[in-house]
């Protein structure tokens, strides 16, 4: 359930909405994080829900230390109106016995919203590509034939590997083998995914093969190729700094070690 934190419910309609899938490595979590940061968007609202851990804190993007004691939860909406974009940042895991029941709940949000497409940030693990997938750049796509209808000029254009299918039991080389889709670490993508299909939703998948680590470079890379097509930037790459990095990623690995203990 969406719950707005201005007087009056703002309207999505025909806005672009971004959100990451919880993935490994939190690439899409990271790269939502820098999009927030950078255009200054304002919060209007909150996902209330049992499926996530519940969990609280201080602002991520706080810019002085008034900003800074803000309480923030696990799923909030923000806004950049004037370039009608709207972002879902989740900050919690999603309960394993609820995945379906909140991959549900954003299809119901995402319709009733009337969004005029969906862009899912995420990512999968690099170390369980096949032969076929290891053999161009780590990204890759998904679209669904909804958003295909209105967007297949623009993703040639761009010049995107779309994710591959691959054998469900790999090694055999049968022609009748089965042919499927397969995101391992990439949580609720591709359930995501085949559920907007399913219900002809404008959908796109972004995503990233990556290992767990380090993944501050990742999350640039794919906000960058996530620029070329939404064009939230203009030529960001000229300018390393364009992407403004949020005060909380100081803390992606904890607080530092103690003084105390020598």
């Amino acid at each position: 359930m969406f719950i707005s934190s201005q007087n009056s419910a703002p309207s999505f309609k025909d806005f672009t909405l971004v959100m990451p899938a919880v993935a490994v490595g939190n690439v899409g979590q990271l790269a939502v994080d820098l999009i927030v940061s950078t255009l200054n968007m304002s919060r209007v609202g909150y996902i209330h829900t049992d499926c996530l851990i519940p969990m609280t804190g201080n602002n991520p993007y706080a810019t002085c230390k008034e900003d800074a004691e803000e309480l923030h939860t696990p799923a909030e909406v923000y806004t950049a109106a004037e370039l009608k974009i709207a972002v879902l940042q989740i900050r919690a895991p999603i309960i394993q016995t609820k995945s379906q029941k909140f991959r549900q709940l954003l299809v119901s949000w995402i319709k009733a919203s009337e969004f005029s497409r969906t862009v899912v940030l995420s990512s999968s693990h690099a170390y369980q590509r096949d032969d076929q997938q290891l053999q161009s750049t780590p990204l890759r796509y998904l679209v669904t034939p909804s958003l295909l209808k209105v967007s297949a000029d623009a993703l040639k254009e761009l010049g995107w590997k779309e994710m591959e299918r691959v054998s469900a039991f790999p090694g055999l080389t049968d022609a009748n083998t089965e042919q499927r889709l397969y995101i391992p670490g990439g949580g609720i993508t591709k359930g995501l995914y085949t559920d907007s299909c399913a219900e002809d939703l404008p959908l796109a998948v972004l995503l990233l093969f990556c290992s767990e680590g380090d993944n501050i470079p990742d999350a640039f890379t794919l906000v960058n190729h996530l620029n070329n097509w939404l064009h939230l930037l203009e030529n960001p790459s000229q300018k390393s700094n364009k992407w403004k990095i949020p005060t909380s990623w100081s803390l992606l690995f904890g607080s530092g070690i103690p003084p105390a203990l020598f």
